[in-house]
């Protein structure tokens, strides 16, 4: 993310967005085949690139530098019980004791950013919400990973349309907005159907990602012990 910017408000600027399509088809349905967003910053020439392919694109994260940097955000569509949802992964701690030590810091970078992200993902997949405008209004689902507790969360941001939308600057507007951006229970996440059905793609998580989040779900269905099964 953009540290320029770490006091200043976030601003979407699309002259700095590169665009790789890599394998997809630029106006097919996320519902019907796999598509996965990568989005990387660099430091140097405060560009942003985005790639739309069929998984997270490993080879834009490879190099000690983004190793170190952590500052991608990957995202995938998600077709879950009939409905579309964008699920966006950003990894806050862990891995390095330099995340653990301004872990708060990255977390509040990543929060502040990630309009600017998700206007990103609008603007440069646009043949896609030209030709399916409704995913405009699919709920987005942010996963902050991290080793420590307090940062390892997930959250409901709302319709895509209004998580993308510019930060508010006024205090009051923007204490409302994160209002909007709520804390779930393991018990509230959206979960494909525990059989195969054709109402839930893709069948699998596009992102190798460590799912502790999916963990604490399936735990969450367990029946408790001594329970029967429903």
């Amino acid at each position: 993310m953009q540290r320029a910017r770490l006091f200043g408000p976030a601003i979407f600027e699309a002259s700095k967005l590169r665009v790789l399509f890599l394998g997809v088809d630029e106006e097919k349905h996320p519902g019907k085949l796999p598509r996965a967003y990568t989005l990387t910053h660099s430091d140097v020439t405060a560009k942003l690139t985005l790639a739309v392919s069929h998984t997270v694109n490993a080879a834009q994260l490879q190099g000690w530098y983004n190793r170190l940097q952590r500052d991608e955000v990957v995202a995938e569509w998600k077709k879950v019980q009939g409905h579309m949802s964008l699920h966006v992964h950003c990894h806050i701690s862990g891995g390095h004791v330099l995340h653990d030590l301004i872990a708060g810091l990255r977390h509040y970078i990543f929060r502040k950013e990630l309009p600017v992200v998700l206007k990103a993902f609008v603007h440069g997949d646009g043949n896609l919400f030209s030709r399916h405008p409704e995913l405009e209004e699919a709920t987005v689902w942010v996963y902050f990973h991290s080793n420590l507790p307090r940062f390892n969360r997930v959250e409901c941001w709302g319709p895509l349309r209004d998580a993308a939308a510019p930060a508010e600057e006024d205090p009051a507007a923007a204490a409302a907005d994160e209002q909007v951006q709520v804390q779930m229970p393991a018990g509230e996440w959206p979960r494909r159907c525990p059989r195969e059905c054709d109402c839930c793609f893709p069948p699998h998580n596009l992102i190798p990602w460590p799912h502790q989040h999916d963990v604490a779900a399936a735990a969450a269905d367990a029946p408790a012990a001594g329970q029967p099964q429903q």
